[in-house]
């Protein structure tokens, strides 16, 4: 598409915005000056695009019937048959549907992006299907992604694995369904709040959010680049850990993989918990939401670990009970001013732009009012802080996040692990589709308070299933060092070989 010189009229429209006031010789000035700097963007504009190679062959697929779908875990069924040999060989995949796969249309859960093709593959997905993976098609997910239940994408909600009407969590919803009910052997998801591990806690299978970089984002559309992660959900740590060998890397491309650390996660589940130190924060527990059922499995777990060999004792983090304060500023900001006004990439250096995600989704301004509400939430709050007050709260949280982050590094210079329930409760019913828009925001935001920490503080943590209650699944939830992984999935691993977590 040639750019246009601008009219009058534009430039005139242009100065209000920015506050120029203009007389008309200014006018004919700047309209003879920027005629000159209009050619460079027609040059860019001749080029062609220099985006990865799409290597595996595959078919756009196809929506399946509710009776094929019975709990709305699936947008997109389809085979993309990876390398015939790797470490997934004989492995199934489900991939997010924030998550670009070439061919294979997307609509990250919202109604103004439905329609969208995208012509590239994510770094994540060319990874597992080098590995030999097959992808059998794409797990609805939240609206945008700004939801922590399964009560927001635009064609319904996705119900939990366990009990029908209940939530999924979110927002990797339909990862976290399909992953339990066993349609797929893994699934990506993806976590900016807490959406890898919330769908996990409430749906009964392992969710790992990565050390911050760890695993490139590169050609996934995200909210946010600093509280951006995605990782594996599988059924089993072991699952996990293969999972996440495949994943994790540099890919030169990402600007949030900075000094990468990877390690053979597979070959170091083993060796017990004995002698490890697994500090219980005080903080993540008996909050206003909490479930008494949650929190008691969270103490049964951590009493578990120390039968097992392990030193378990209480640690108090008061920052805990800040974190989503700080993370609020950060989260509808720079969601509004990224995922919005930035048509989902924003203007924040290397990355891979996807100019056809951009040229698509730039359509929610004419469609603003098909947004789901809690994206509308964050654009209201977004912009209004923006315009009346600048950036300063947006950047005086990000200075807060790392003294948040100080407060938990200090705890991990004592203690290996930390532990606490991934979500405060255990899933909660899907609100009927006549609840009022402050029911709405509730049960899709109340969840977060436990796991939108570490998106900010970028430690790993990882949830894991830890008994059940009212037919429901339990979770806890470790945290280790940076890209200490390895700590994390050996306890894990230890705790799943010791027990049956659904009759503990």
């Amino acid at each position: 598409m040639a750019v246009q010189k601008l009219t009058p009229r534009q430039l005139i429209d242009v100065a209000d915005e920015v506050g120029l006031s203009l007389t008309d010789d200014d006018l004919s000035s700047f309209l003879r000056i920027l005629d000159g700097w209009i050619e460079p963007y027609n040059v860019v504009d001749r080029l062609p695009d220099f985006l990865p190679e799409v290597k595996y062959p595959r078919t756009p697929g196809y929506r399946p019937s509710s009776e094929e779908n019975r709990h709305n875990a699936w947008y997109v069924k389809t085979t993309i048959k990876g390398a015939a040999e790797g470490k997934l060989k004989g492995k199934t995949v489900a991939v997010k549907d924030n998550v670009l796969v070439a061919g294979v249309p997307m609509m990250n859960g919202a109604a103004t992006l439905e329609g969208y093709v995208p012509d590239v593959d994510a770094e994540v997905v060319t990874r597992l299907l080098d590995a030999g993976a097959t992808i059998l098609g794409k797990a609805h997910c939240e609206a945008f992604c700004c939801s922590g239940a399964s009560h927001t994408n635009a064609t319904g909600p996705v119900h939990n694995p366990f009990k029908m009407g209940y939530s999924a969590g979110g927002s990797s919803s339909g990862s976290a369904t399909l992953v339990s009910l066993g349609e797929v052997d893994m699934a990506v998801g993806g976590d900016q709040g807490g959406s890898i591990r919330m769908p996990a806690s409430f749906s009964g299978i392992y969710g790992m959010k990565p050390t911050h970089g760890l695993v490139p984002y590169t050609g996934i559309m995200g909210i946010e680049s600093y509280i951006d992660h995605t990782g594996p959900m599988t059924a089993s740590v072991r699952d996990n850990a293969l999972m996440l060998e495949v994943m994790a890397g540099s890919d030169g491309i990402d600007t949030r993989q900075m000094n990468v650390v990877t390690h053979p996660y597979l070959e170091m589940l083993g060796g017990g918990v004995k002698g490890l130190k697994i500090g219980v924060v005080k903080e993540g527990f008996g909050q206003v939401k909490s479930d008494p059922d949650v929190d008691a499995a969270n103490h049964k777990a951590a009493k578990q670990f120390a039968k097992m060999g392990a030193i378990v004792e209480e640690v108090s983090i008061p920052w805990h009970a800040l974190a989503l304060a700080i993370y609020t500023p950060i989260c509808m900001e720079g969601g509004a001013q990224t995922l919005l006004w930035g048509d989902g990439y924003g203007t924040k250096g290397q990355d891979l732009y996807v100019t056809s995600l951009m040229d698509f989704h730039r359509g929610w301004r004419t469609r603003a009012d098909q947004l789901p509400e809690t994206t509308k939430l964050a654009a209201l709050i977004g912009t209004h802080m923006r315009n009346t007050y600048g950036s300063r709260y947006y950047g005086k949280a990000m200075n807060l996040s790392r003294q948040l982050r100080a407060a938990y590094d200090k705890a991990l210079q004592k203690y290996d692990l930390l532990l606490m329930p991934t979500t405060p409760m255990k899933a909660t019913r899907i609100p009927e589709s006549t609840a009022s828009r402050e029911e709405y925001v509730e049960r899709a935001l109340e969840v977060i308070v436990n796991t939108c920490p570490f998106n900010m503080t970028h430690h790993p943590a990882m949830a894991i299933p830890c008994g059940m209650s009212d037919g429901l699944p339990l979770s806890m939830m470790l945290i280790g060092r940076h890209f200490d992984e390895p700590t994390i999935y050996r306890a894990a691993y230890a705790f799943e070989q010791a027990e049956d977590w659904k009759t503990l």
